[in-house]
């Protein structure tokens, strides 16, 4: 027959060692819940930004189709218009001594110049021509036309051996590169403008875009949303993030704007 007091300290020890277990078994579950619970919102996350990711993408898309068909447009229809009235002006039976020569000739050279910047643009904004000709080709026509208006002083440099990006890379790039230059011709005041293309052998393609305007607190900008620049600050990022870009705007109220674009070429 056991000893009572050995009785107890089974009961005791049994006791202690289901306590243990209970414990073991409560703390497991415990961490196996929230293992799956964290699991599951990474997957949820993960769902949300590929879902973002698709959303961004189509509407991207759908802005540049809108943009070749208003190019295709300008160039078929408004264009053509445009050259049928600048060739009747031409013909037009006015001497140089008949009171409306000159009005007609000050007439003539806006209309050939407003068929020179639709033409201009019409090519900006057509995608298949910023593939074929390249991004450094697409950017120096580009910055031709903004010199010819003279409100900025420009230099561009471009260094390394270029490579062509796929055909949608480039786009978004050129796209970010509009959206910086009409922001400082809307809201810097600057007066020069440096624009740099680096084609690095570390396979990465950098855009920089520096000028001495007014500058802007980044901060302030990228909370608020609001106003034209604070939109294409954030089409901007939108694009840097659909080609895995690295976006950086540095600025101050007074001391211009530098902004870097880094593009992995993987």
């Amino acid at each position: 027959m056991r000893d009572p007091n050995q009785q107890i300290y089974f009961v005791i020890f049994m006791g202690t060692l289901l306590a243990f277990l209970l414990v073991g078994f409560i703390l497991g579950m415990i961490f196996f819940y929230q293992r799956r619970r964290q699991k599951q919102e990474q997957e949820l996350m993960r769902l949300k930004e590929e879902y973002e990711q698709e959303v961004l993408r189509s509407q991207l898309e759908i802005q540049e189709s809108t943009m070749k068909t208003i190019a295709q447009e300008l160039h078929d229809n408004i264009g053509q218009t445009l050259s049928v009235i600048k060739l009747w002006m031409a013909m037009a039976p006015i001497a140089a001594d008949h009171e409306a020569y000159e009005g007609v000739q000050n007439s003539k050279e806006m209309l050939h110049k407003v068929i020179r910047d639709m033409a201009d643009l019409t090519k900006s904004l057509h995608t298949d021509r910023i593939a074929d000709i390249g991004l450094s080709e697409a950017i120096k026509f580009d910055l031709v036309s903004i010199r010819r208006t003279g409100i900025l002083k420009i230099q561009f440099d471009a260094d390394g051996d270029e490579f062509h990006f796929p055909d949608q890379k480039s786009i978004f790039i050129f796209r970010m590169y509009q959206e910086m230059m009409n922001n400082i011709i809307k809201h810097s005041q600057a007066t020069h403008v440096k624009v740099h293309l680096l084609y690095s052998g570390s396979n990465t393609f950098v855009l920089s875009i520096r000028d001495d305007g007014v500058g802007f607190d980044v901060q302030e900008k990228k909370e608020s949303g609001s106003g034209s620049s604070g939109l294409g600050l954030k089409s901007m990022r939108n694009r840097a993030k659909m080609i895995g870009a690295d976006l950086a705007i540095q600025s101050e109220p007074g001391k211009g704007t530098d902004i870097t674009v880094t593009v992995p070429l993987s």
